[in-house]
């Protein structure tokens, strides 16, 4: 029965059915500060990831492109632009905070005219088959009750030829580095959250759910096993974030 079915929860053990209740409200709490919080977390470096992750996407005018967990648009925005007024940029996420807060910020932009919002689960992606050239999520993977799922859901909606690009937290590829990533993440990131956005516990199950997202080769096999070809990832500041790429045959 799918009702004895647990998963994690950061460190936490919880039942399948809570765990999207659970990140709604992380993600409910922390909206409001998401930007600033991901400046200071990543001292401004998440652009310079984001920048990438659209230098290796490969859109042209025209595409339509779809975003998924695209919280409070920074991708979705450089794709309006990429792809002009003939294109569209899908800004999807399955939190209506977030998504309110990223559609209110491209509106304040300017960006608009070619961009539409859906709140959408990315494991049942409510779009049809071979719609988009290009799906983007951004450190959304790892907060997804079935990653497996979910990444079969992505390869059903893109066009053949077309390209999943995953930016996410990984494995630091030093241990040096690893144990100053894991005590910063522990003891400096929950008291930022208590600082700047008045929550902790937010920020705390953030690391964890880090911890718990799995490594850079292990998340290329769930690729190659949804059936992407060509899988391959770039480590970014020392493996702490890891760019996977994969195509539709």
């Amino acid at each position: 029965m799918t009702d004895n079915k647990t998963t994690h929860f950061g460190y936490k053990t919880v039942p399948v059915q809570e765990k999207a209740a659970r990140v709604a409200d992380v993600f409910h709490s922390v909206a409001a500060k998401y930007d600033l919080m991901n400046d200071l977390m990543s001292g401004g470096i998440h652009r310079l990831w984001k920048r990438f992750t659209i230098e290796m996407s490969g859109v042209r005018p025209g595409q339509r492109i779809l975003d998924i967990a695209g919280g409070t648009g920074d991708l979705a925005a450089r794709f309006a632009r990429l792809v002009g007024p003939d294109g569209e940029v899908v800004l999807a996420d399955i939190n209506d905070s977030m998504l309110k807060i990223g559609r209110d910020k491209l509106m304040d932009h300017g960006v608009a005219s070619n961009v539409r919002y859906a709140q959408a689960d990315a494991q049942h992606l409510p779009f049809g088959d071979n719609t988009f050239d290009c799906i983007t999520i951004a450190f959304g993977l790892r907060n997804v009750t079935d990653k497996d799922l979910a990444l079969r859901s992505m390869l059903r909606v893109l066009k053949p030829g077309g390209r999943l690009l995953v930016l996410e937290f990984s494995k630091p590829t030093s241990n040096l580095l690893g144990k100053a990533y894991d005590f910063y993440s522990f003891n400096l990131l929950p008291r930022m959250g208590k600082l700047v956005a008045n929550d902790a516990e937010s920020y705390q199950y953030l690391a964890e759910s880090i911890r718990m997202h799995p490594d850079q080769p292990t998340l290329k096999g769930m690729m190659q096993e949804a059936g992407f070809t060509n899988c391959e990832y770039h480590n970014m500041t020392g493996g702490i974030v890891a760019l996977h790429r994969g195509f539709k045959p």
